[in-house]
Formats: C-alpha cells, sequence, structure tokens
C-alpha cells in the first residue's frame, strides 16, 4: 500500500489548496487574519487529517473518524470558497473551479469513509 502522499484524495486535495494559497494572495489586507487565513487553514487541514488517518487505517473507527475530520475541513473549505465568492474576491470562473475541486475530493473522502477495507 503507497503511502498516504499516494491516495487520490490526498493529491487532489494538495492541488486544491495550493491553488487556493495562489489565489488568496490577491484577497485584500483586512482579511489576512480572517477570511484568508481561514481558508487556506481548512483547505490544508484536509491532507493534513488524511495523513492521521492514514497512519490509523489499521482501526477501521479511528481511520473513518479521521477521514470524517479530513471531509468537515473539506466542507468548511466550501464555505469560505463561497464567501470569498460573495464578497467579489475570486472570479465565477474560479468559484467554479474551486467548487468543483473541492466536491471531487469530497467524493473522493465518502468512497473511503464507506470502503475503510480497501485502504488497510
Amino acid at each position: 500500500m503507497p503511502g498516504y502522499k499516494e491516495l487520490l484524495a490526498c493529491k487532489k486535495a494538495f492541488v486544491l489548496s495550493m491553488t487556493i494559497f495562489e489565489i488568496s494572495k490577491n484577497f485584500p489586507k483586512e482579511e489576512k487574519y480572517s477570511l484568508t487565513d481561514q481558508i487556506r487553514r481548512s483547505s490544508r487541514s484536509v491532507c493534513a487529517n488524511l495523513a492521521e488517518a492514514y497512519r490509523r487505517r489499521k482501526y477501521p473507527a479511528h481511520f473513518i473518524s479521521k477521514l470524517s475530520d479530513s471531509d468537515s475541513e473539506n466542507a468548511e473549505t466550501g464555505v469560505w470558497i463561497e464567501f470569498s465568492y460573495s464578497c467579489n474576491y475570486i472570479s465565477e470562473t474560479d468559484y467554479k473551479n474551486l467548487t468543483d475541486k473541492m466536491e471531487e475530493v469530497g467524493k473522493l473522502l465518502g468512497y473511503m469513509i464507506n470502503n475503510p477495507e480497501k485502504f488497510r
């Protein structure tokens, strides 16, 4: 079994997080300690929780719990994407792209949660 970095969910979550990092560089300075920090933190937490989940995959309940944490952080990222768009900090194209990536990560996490035995 490959390491957590080889999980498709982790690869896609990492790309999403880095895309958010680049886009959020253009957010207003007054958002530095609020929206910018929040969206970067939650998107990065998806990968961090996946790494923790991977280490716990031998114990299905613990594995699923950490995957659930990862999924929650992904959902939070979606909320911050929505705020970013509503505040006109990102374009409609960026909004759609980020939302599509976030939803794809969510589907992959959902698959992992529902099929923990495939990751032992």
